[in-house]
Parts: C-alpha cells; structure tokens; sequence
C-alpha cells in the first residue's frame, strides 16, 4: 500500500474503520463487510481523481461505499441484516417481559428506521445504532454538524409520527 498516493492512504485509514462497521451492520458479518469496503476503496482509487475534485469528497465516497454494501448484498440474495438484529437483541433482553411483545416492538421500531429518508436513516444508525458521535457523522456523511442534529431530529420526529400516530397528533 505505500505506493499509493499519500492523499488516498490518509483517507483510508482514516475512514476505513467505520465504513467497515456500518457495513458489518447490514450484511451481518465481518469478512463480507470488509470486502464490500474493499472493494469501494478500490473504485475509489481507480477515480481518486473524481473522488479528490468532487464538491464534497466525504459525501461521494459514504455513497460509494453504501452502493458496494447494498451490491454485495444483493449478489449474495441477502436482505438487509438490521431486522435480524433487532430480532436477535428483542429476545436477548433479560428480565424483558413477554419476549413476542419485546420483538414485535423492536421490530416495529426497526422497520420504522428502514422507511425513513435515506439521509435520516443514516444519521439516525450511526448515531443510535452504531454510537457515532455527531461530529463523527458529520464527517463520514459529509455534511454539517448543525446539519446532523437537525436531519436525526427530523428522523425521531418521523419515528415518532410512524410509530405513535395518535399521540403524535395530540401534540398539534
């Protein structure tokens, strides 16, 4: 790898981590989350010239790295992984109270977050999900950190709105 441009060794691995993370997150293990992001990282050198002249190089190579995650899922006929684990962290729970009450929760919940704006949707799990702090996203989305806080509250918002329409409603 030294003979890599300096530029694209310095991103890597700055950001290599916690694409790894996020990616693991949604195809359910470690090995295929570091080769989707391999192979993002290799389309990003093959046009690092793209990626270092585009508006927002953060924003461009999160979307990158997204699309190799979904791919890689794809060919292998997978759906996405967030769903088993909120089914898997439901039943896991001590002390929870009625196991099928806990899981149809948490995956109302789960299912919730699937359907939000794809911007919220990302914030929302790497905040909650995966512990970013805001700067952090801020940085790995490409986007402000005044610009994070507001499009995670959006996304509690509609969660709330998706998953308590009535006592949303009584809040107007």
């Amino acid at each position: 790898m030294t003979d890599l441009p300096a530029d694209f060794r310095a991103f890597h691995q700055l950001k290599r981590a916690a694409y790894v993370h996020w990616a693991e997150l949604y195809l359910g293990n470690r090995a295929d989350a570091e080769e989707a992001v391999d192979e993002a990282f290799e389309q990003m050198y093959f046009g690092w010239h793209r990626v270092l002249t585009h508006e927002n190089p953060n924003a461009y190579a999160w979307r990158v790295v997204k699309n190799r995650t979904i791919d890689h899922a794809r060919a292998r006929g997978r759906r996405p992984v967030l769903t088993d684990y909120a089914a898997f962290e439901s039943v896991a729970l001590p002390g929870a109270g009625d196991s099928i009450d806990v899981l149809e929760e948490n995956l109302a919940v789960y299912e919730a977050v699937r359907a939000l704006p794809e911007r919220q949707h990302d914030a929302f799990v790497l905040r909650h999900v995966l512990g970013y702090s805001v700067p952090e996203i801020a940085d790995l989305l490409g986007i402000s950190e005044a610009g994070v806080y507001s499009t995670i509250r959006y996304a509690v918002h509609r969660l709330r709105k998706h998953l308590d329409p009535e006592q949303e409603e009584g809040t107007r």
